[in-house]
């Protein structure tokens, strides 16, 4: 038998009785039949305990469960000592506010402390981040106040990461770098989704699934990472971007990824995404026009007579007649820079031309 079963049997026993209760004082006031004003009261009592007292108890228990396992660990500890200094600032209070007149000693004590506590909570709560970086700095014996002295391990910021950009692998060498600071969250659901795509019958899915899950046990292993696993869950949907971006919006944290569809929903809905293909166009070599680089041309390109080649970092260089060099390495110079979506593009053209 379930919980919800017994919460029913009492809720109609409790209830049941007051309604026999309450019948039987009714009909001594207007001098009813008692026991069928008590019979009567009884029965309605005892149905609404048996269709009401779940949406009374359990429901709101279930409630507080989702909020509970959607707010991070961080933040109910952060809540929870917010909660504690606003009581210890109501009990100072309570004392000089108790030497009022009546009714104001009564009422304002206890008024005071449910306003005081729950403004220390939501303020603890928003500015945990600040909190723990002040704390820890504490801790270790650091000078606060120092413009620039930063915590070396970078652990006071939290990066939300998606399937694609495990799948990617390039944040393992980034995090190598020491360019990726702070504590590299996985959220259970992107996890079962990088297992679902491991397990896919399609063999690419299969093996772009099984190179993220790699990816993830080397960056879990190497000591100078900070990967966690996440159980943090949202309710309310199944696709997993939007659970990553309704998370990041609630927990106030970046989202690393390289999906373009990913980075435009969560920009309009005020999340800040962290893009590795940007990143990587912008540190790509700029070169200005005239200046010289050598290229191997490896395929003609649309136009007629242009050859196309590639430079180390993916960049594509369009050479004007170039399709006559085709296998060959040719000096060029630069004619024309040009940025698109997809990334940089060079046009160059000979050099003896």
């Amino acid at each position: 038998m379930s919980i919800e079963f017994f919460i029913r049997i009492l809720g109609m026993i409790v209830l049941g009785y007051a309604g026999i209760a309450f019948g039987a004082g009714i009909s001594r006031l207007s001098g009813d039949d008692p026991y069928l004003s008590a019979t009567v009261f009884g029965l309605v009592g005892a149905l609404m305990g048996l269709v009401l007292t779940p949406l009374l108890t359990l429901q709101p228990l279930r409630w507080a469960k989702r909020k509970l396992t959607q707010t991070s660990a961080k933040s109910l500890f952060a809540g929870l000592v917010g909660l504690i200094i606003g009581l210890i600032v109501s009990a100072l209070l309570a004392f000089p506010l108790s030497m009022l007149p009546a009714p104001y000693r009564q009422v304002l004590p206890i008024a005071m402390a449910l306003v005081i506590s729950y403004f220390c909570v939501v303020i603890f709560v928003a500015r945990q981040g600040d909190i723990f970086y002040m704390w820890r700095n504490l801790s270790e014996g650091r000078e606060m106040g120092i413009p620039g002295r930063e915590d070396s391990s970078g652990n006071g910021r939290m990066l939300l990461l998606d399937t694609s950009v495990i799948i990617d692998g390039r944040v393992a060498d980034i995090a190598r770098t020491g360019f990726v600071p702070g504590e590299m969250v996985i959220p259970r659901f992107v996890l079962n989704e990088l297992q679902h795509i491991a397990d896919s019958g399609d063999n690419l899915r299969r093996q772009r699934g099984r190179r993220g899950l790699e990816v993830l046990a080397q960056m879990q292993k190497e000591p100078s990472y900070h990967v966690r696993i996440s159980d943090i869950d949202v309710e309310g949907t199944r696709q997993v971007d939007d659970k990553l971006v309704i998370l990041a919006r609630q927990m106030r944290v970046p989202v690393l990824t390289n999906d373009y569809n990913l980075n435009r929903v969560a920009e309009l809905q005020g999340v800040t995404i962290l893009n590795i293909n940007e990143l990587a166009n912008a540190v790509k070599a700029v070169f200005l026009p005239g200046e010289e680089l050598v290229v191997r041309v490896i395929q003609e390109g649309r136009e007629q007579g242009q050859g196309i080649g590639y430079l180390e970092d993916g960049t594509m260089i369009v050479v004007q007649d170039g399709n006559k060099f085709i296998g060959v390495e040719l000096e060029t110079v630069v004619t024309k820079v040009l940025q698109t979506a997809a990334g940089r593009m060079i046009f160059a053209k000979p050099l003896d031309e």
